[in-house]
Protein backbone atom coordinates (compact mmCIF):
# COMPACT_ATOMS: atom_id res chain seq x y z
CA UNK A 1 0.00 0.00 0.00
CA UNK A 2 1.36 3.40 -0.99
CA UNK A 3 0.92 6.24 1.45
CA UNK A 4 0.13 9.52 -0.32
CA UNK A 5 2.66 12.30 0.09
CA UNK A 6 1.80 14.80 2.78
CA UNK A 7 0.51 18.13 1.56
CA UNK A 8 2.65 21.18 2.21
CA UNK A 9 1.68 22.95 5.43
CA UNK A 10 0.63 26.06 3.50
CA UNK A 11 -1.72 25.75 0.58
CA UNK A 12 -3.35 28.22 -1.79
CA UNK A 13 -6.62 26.36 -1.28
CA UNK A 14 -6.25 26.38 2.53
CA UNK A 15 -8.16 23.12 2.78
CA UNK A 16 -11.12 24.45 0.80
CA UNK A 17 -12.58 22.36 -2.05
CA UNK A 18 -12.85 25.45 -4.25
CA UNK A 19 -12.28 29.21 -4.38
CA UNK A 20 -15.12 31.53 -5.34
CA UNK A 21 -14.88 35.00 -6.80
CA UNK A 22 -17.79 37.19 -7.84
CA UNK A 23 -18.44 35.26 -11.08
CA UNK A 24 -16.03 32.32 -11.03
CA UNK A 25 -15.16 29.11 -9.25
CA UNK A 26 -11.56 27.89 -9.10
CA UNK A 27 -10.72 24.34 -8.07
CA UNK A 28 -7.90 21.87 -8.37
CA UNK A 29 -7.68 20.11 -11.69
CA UNK A 30 -8.05 16.32 -11.78
CA UNK A 31 -8.05 13.64 -14.46
CA UNK A 32 -11.79 14.17 -15.04
CA UNK A 33 -10.79 17.50 -16.66
CA UNK A 34 -8.81 15.78 -19.42
CA UNK A 35 -11.23 16.70 -22.27
CA UNK A 36 -11.18 20.37 -21.32
CA UNK A 37 -7.37 20.36 -21.00
CA UNK A 38 -7.04 18.60 -24.37
CA UNK A 39 -9.10 21.37 -25.97
CA UNK A 40 -7.34 24.25 -24.15
CA UNK A 41 -3.78 23.05 -24.79
CA UNK A 42 -4.48 22.66 -28.50
CA UNK A 43 -6.02 26.10 -29.06
CA UNK A 44 -3.94 28.00 -31.67
CA UNK A 45 -3.45 30.87 -29.19
CA UNK A 46 -2.14 28.48 -26.50
CA UNK A 47 0.26 26.86 -28.97
CA UNK A 48 1.46 30.27 -30.17
CA UNK A 49 1.91 32.08 -26.86
CA UNK A 50 2.48 29.31 -24.30
CA UNK A 51 3.82 26.41 -26.32
CA UNK A 52 3.12 22.93 -27.52
CA UNK A 53 2.82 20.55 -24.57
CA UNK A 54 2.51 17.54 -26.88
CA UNK A 55 -0.97 16.73 -25.61
CA UNK A 56 -2.89 15.11 -28.49
CA UNK A 57 -5.16 12.53 -26.82
CA UNK A 58 -7.21 12.15 -23.65
CA UNK A 59 -4.50 9.84 -22.30
CA UNK A 60 -1.90 12.57 -22.96
CA UNK A 61 -4.14 15.10 -21.18
CA UNK A 62 -4.53 12.82 -18.16
CA UNK A 63 -0.75 12.33 -18.01
CA UNK A 64 -0.25 16.11 -18.26
CA UNK A 65 -2.65 16.66 -15.36
CA UNK A 66 -1.06 14.00 -13.14
CA UNK A 67 2.53 15.06 -13.86
CA UNK A 68 1.86 18.82 -13.88
CA UNK A 69 -0.89 20.51 -11.86
CA UNK A 70 -1.71 17.55 -9.60
CA UNK A 71 1.95 16.90 -8.78
CA UNK A 72 2.43 20.61 -8.08
CA UNK A 73 -0.42 20.67 -5.52
CA UNK A 74 1.33 17.91 -3.60
CA UNK A 75 4.83 19.30 -3.91
CA UNK A 76 4.26 23.05 -3.55
CA UNK A 77 0.73 23.56 -2.19
CA UNK A 78 -0.30 25.33 -5.39
CA UNK A 79 -0.59 24.83 -9.13
CA UNK A 80 -2.90 25.68 -11.98
CA UNK A 81 -6.62 25.62 -11.17
CA UNK A 82 -9.65 25.05 -13.34
CA UNK A 83 -11.65 28.28 -13.75
CA UNK A 84 -15.37 27.83 -14.40
CA UNK A 85 -18.43 30.06 -14.48
CA UNK A 86 -20.53 30.12 -11.29
CA UNK A 87 -23.92 30.13 -12.91
CA UNK A 88 -23.48 27.12 -15.20
CA UNK A 89 -20.22 25.40 -14.21
CA UNK A 90 -18.76 25.75 -17.70
CA UNK A 91 -14.95 25.53 -17.65
CA UNK A 92 -13.42 28.58 -19.32
CA UNK A 93 -9.70 28.40 -18.51
CA UNK A 94 -6.94 27.82 -15.99
CA UNK A 95 -5.17 30.16 -13.60
CA UNK A 96 -2.69 29.61 -10.81
CA UNK A 97 0.91 29.47 -9.74
CA UNK A 98 3.79 27.46 -11.16
CA UNK A 99 7.15 26.81 -9.53
CA UNK A 100 9.92 26.66 -12.08
CA UNK A 101 13.29 25.37 -10.91
CA UNK A 102 15.23 28.08 -12.77
CA UNK A 103 13.20 30.93 -11.23
CA UNK A 104 13.48 32.51 -7.79
CA UNK A 105 9.74 33.07 -7.29
CA UNK A 106 6.49 31.37 -8.29
CA UNK A 107 5.14 32.27 -11.71
CA UNK A 108 1.50 33.22 -12.23
CA UNK A 109 0.01 31.54 -15.25
CA UNK A 110 -3.34 31.74 -17.00
CA UNK A 111 -4.92 30.45 -20.20
CA UNK A 112 -8.53 30.83 -21.32
CA UNK A 113 -10.51 29.56 -24.26
CA UNK A 114 -10.75 32.39 -26.85
CA UNK A 115 -14.55 32.52 -26.63
CA UNK A 116 -14.17 33.69 -23.01
CA UNK A 117 -11.59 36.43 -23.63
CA UNK A 118 -12.48 40.08 -22.90
CA UNK A 119 -14.92 39.32 -20.08
CA UNK A 120 -12.44 40.03 -17.28
CA UNK A 121 -12.25 36.37 -16.18
CA UNK A 122 -8.44 36.24 -16.35
CA UNK A 123 -8.16 39.42 -14.28
CA UNK A 124 -10.73 38.25 -11.71
CA UNK A 125 -9.13 34.84 -11.22
CA UNK A 126 -5.53 36.13 -11.24
CA UNK A 127 -6.38 38.84 -8.70
CA UNK A 128 -7.71 36.15 -6.32
CA UNK A 129 -4.64 33.97 -6.86
CA UNK A 130 -2.36 36.94 -6.07
CA UNK A 131 -4.33 37.78 -2.93
CA UNK A 132 -4.07 34.19 -1.67
CA UNK A 133 -0.36 33.99 -2.57
CA UNK A 134 0.19 36.95 -0.26
CA UNK A 135 -2.18 36.07 2.59
CA UNK A 136 -2.04 32.27 2.72
CA UNK A 137 1.41 31.45 1.38
CA UNK A 138 3.19 34.55 2.68
CA UNK A 139 4.89 35.07 -0.66
CA UNK A 140 6.71 38.35 -1.15
CA UNK A 141 7.19 38.22 -4.91
CA UNK A 142 5.57 36.71 -7.99
CA UNK A 143 6.82 36.62 -11.53
CA UNK A 144 5.12 36.19 -14.89
CA UNK A 145 6.62 35.11 -18.18
CA UNK A 146 5.09 35.99 -21.53
CA UNK A 147 5.94 36.22 -25.18
CA UNK A 148 7.00 39.76 -26.18
CA UNK A 149 4.15 39.94 -28.70
CA UNK A 150 1.42 38.63 -26.39
CA UNK A 151 -0.09 42.09 -25.93
CA UNK A 152 -3.25 40.88 -24.17
CA UNK A 153 -1.26 39.10 -21.44
CA UNK A 154 1.11 42.05 -21.06
CA UNK A 155 -1.87 44.40 -20.65
CA UNK A 156 -3.39 42.07 -18.03
CA UNK A 157 -0.12 41.74 -16.11
CA UNK A 158 0.30 45.52 -16.07
CA UNK A 159 -3.27 45.94 -14.81
CA UNK A 160 -2.49 43.45 -12.02
CA UNK A 161 0.53 45.55 -10.98
CA UNK A 162 3.35 43.54 -12.58
CA UNK A 163 6.26 45.52 -14.02
CA UNK A 164 8.68 44.52 -16.75
CA UNK A 165 11.88 43.14 -15.23
CA UNK A 166 13.96 41.77 -18.10
CA UNK A 167 14.05 39.84 -21.35
CA UNK A 168 14.97 36.17 -21.17
CA UNK A 169 16.94 35.20 -24.28
CA UNK A 170 15.84 31.56 -24.24
CA UNK A 171 13.08 30.36 -21.97
CA UNK A 172 12.47 26.66 -22.49
CA UNK A 173 11.39 26.08 -26.08
CA UNK A 174 9.64 29.46 -26.26
CA UNK A 175 12.63 31.46 -27.37
CA UNK A 176 12.74 35.07 -26.25
CA UNK A 177 10.34 35.89 -23.39
CA UNK A 178 9.61 38.83 -21.14
CA UNK A 179 9.82 38.46 -17.37
CA UNK A 180 7.50 40.60 -15.24
CA UNK A 181 7.60 40.88 -11.45
CA UNK A 182 5.20 41.88 -8.69
CA UNK A 183 6.34 42.63 -5.15
CA UNK A 184 3.63 41.58 -2.72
Amino acid sequence: MTIPAARPARSLMAGEPFIETQRLTLRELDTNDASFILKLLNEPSFLLFIGDKGVRTLVDAQAYLVGGPMASYEQHGFGLYLVSLHECGTPVGTCGLLKREAMDAPDIGFAFLPEYWSYGYAFESAKEIISRARSLLGLERLIAITAPDNHASIKLLTRLGFVFDKTLAHFGDAGESNLYALDL
